[in-house]
């Protein structure tokens, strides 16, 4: 496979697509609609993860893990829930296959082996959960229960793209139940903060924090707080979300606790989570045309250094043991660095091949640079190249990295703020949506059907309410009838 790179003036669909394959993250599978995630993309997966888990934890939170097929019976015990996710479901009806005798070697579903009830592929997993929940909580004492999944979820989705859009994912689903409404919002609220501190102090990505329309809200919720994010093609994506889902199903499942006067209430309940979408909102961020752009608190590889060797055994011996010591000074620093001394191919190619898979800082190690105590540091976010003493490289390595993931979070902040814009009347806001694009502030009368309607006409939706949103007189840009705040408009993902 040509490592050549579409660039993203001329297709960024094919820029993106191109940049998971060739940068190693993904390939596409023999099922439909699903990936097969490589080791590089989930070393990233596995690193993102890995912050998000502790974080879940210090909050209080526990893992468990609950069965990927759920009864039919169960999965519509929650209408708006089961009606959400009914087009996207995948159904198991048999739980056994026979050969074919008109056809040796095929086989074919055994008509004996019908299900008694037929099983839903998880495409969430609050109905089996929330079924498993009655069994477990009693009495206030049993509250709050602060759960958390890692699983994989199915979606049968009609268009896919890689870890944007998959029939199967992986994600954390947190499925908490409390003994007050006021209790579940703060853990509402409390969860959308985890998510968008993470995704600024890791993933270098500011979000926007607010709350869904009804019509964009989750299935079964009565309030979705979520974090937004804005690709380098103006498009907004959505990288988190965190439902208040009131008592819709604890009443669906009958899941009630004695309280302190000894009174039946209903639980009160959320549910949050983030996905492997992640990897894909890190990708379009970030990266340039040359290749992938990773931030180093998360890059499966921080630091690779190369040598540049001659003929000579001796100088190639020293190269290596100057190599493997400051491999030490790094990793004893926490550093993930690679010594690629591959001498199978040159180190152009190796240089390149780096910077097509987004890691952070190469060092160049030759002949000369022994000579004179020196190395070339190069930085994939700016492309700048150093030439810095041996003595102490460690503290600098140490400190560009620090240095790359602020500006790779400065570099996304500016472009958001410059393609961020007020409308006050329609034909404003087509013209910001078709010439600008990106996050669009302007006002909405709050209906759903106003909502509809400019989607139908603009393909934009309403991406959020801000938390803490500034309220301001005005007209809805499509109806002028009041309005008493903006709302953030945009196309998206």
């Amino acid at each position: 496979m040509s490592n050549a790179l579409t660039t993203r003036s001329q297709d960024y669909a094919q820029w993106y697509n191109d940049l998971i394959l060739k940068g190693g993250l993904a390939d596409y599978s023999a099922v439909r609609g699903c990936m097969v995630i490589k080791p590089y993309g989930y070393g990233l997966w596995e690193n993102m993860r890995d912050v998000l888990d502790r974080r879940f934890k210090e909050t209080g939170h526990q893992n468990a893990y609950f069965p990927l097929f759920v009864p039919k019976s169960l999965f519509e015990a929650e209408e708006k829930n089961a009606e959400g996710f009914a087009k996207e479901c995948a159904v198991v009806t048999h739980y056994r296959l026979k050969n074919d005798p008109s056809h040796p070697g095929k086989l074919i579903i055994d008509p004996n082996a019908k299900l008694e009830e037929e099983l839903v592929v998880r495409p969430t997993s609050e109905a089996i959960i929330w079924s498993t929940y009655k069994n477990w909580i009693q009495s206030y004492r049993d509250l709050p229960l602060l759960i958390n999944q890692w699983a994989n979820v199915v979606r049968w989705e009609m268009r896919t793209r890689l870890f944007l859009r998959t029939a199967e994912f992986l994600w954390q689903e947190g499925h908490t139940a409390h003994a007050s409404k006021a209790e579940a919002i703060e853990e509402t609220k409390k969860m959308i903060e985890v998510y968008a501190q993470f995704a600024e102090e890791y993933m270098a990505l500011p979000v926007l924090r607010g709350v869904k329309s009804a019509n964009e809200r989750f299935a079964g919720a009565e309030d979705t707080y979520c974090i937004e994010a804005l690709m380098q093609d103006g498009k907004a994506l959505q990288a988190g979300t965190s439902h208040f889902l009131g008592q819709n199903f604890a009443k669906a499942f009958d899941v009630k606790f004695s309280d302190k006067n000894n009174q039946l209430e209903y639980v009160w309940a959320t549910s949050w989570g983030v996905s492997t979408r992640l990897i894909g909102a890190l990708v379009m961020a970030h990266s340039d045309d040359e290749g992938l752009v990773l931030p180093p608190k998360l890059a499966p590889l921080q630091v690779v250094i190369v040598p540049i060797y001659n003929k000579d055994e001796s100088v190639r011996q020293r190269l290596d043991e100057t190599a493997d010591s400051l491999m030490k000074e790094l990793r004893s620093k926490g550093i993930r660095v690679q010594y690629d001394n591959d001498d199978s191919t040159r180190p152009g190619w190796k240089f390149a091949e780096h910077e097509l898979r987004g890691v952070p800082v190469r060092v160049a190690l030759g002949p000369r640079d022994l000579e004179n105590k020196l190395a070339e540091v190069a930085r994939r976010d700016t492309k700048e190249k150093q030439s810095l003493s041996l003595d102490g490289l460690s503290g600098h390595i140490e400190g560009l990295l620090t240095d790359i993931q602020q500006n790779l979070y400065n570099r996304a902040l500016q472009f958001r703020e410059e393609k961020s814009s007020k409308a006050d009347n329609w034909d404003e806001f087509v013209q910001l949506l078709d010439e600008k694009t990106g996050f669009v502030y302007a006002h909405w009368d709050g209906t759903p059907e106003t909502e509809e309607k400019i989607k139908e006409l603009t393909k934009a939706t309403i991406r959020c309410i801000p938390l803490d949103n500034p309220q301001e007189e005005g007209k809805c840009i499509l109806t002028g009838n009041p309005s008493k705040e903006r709302v953030v408009f945009a196309r998206a993902y």
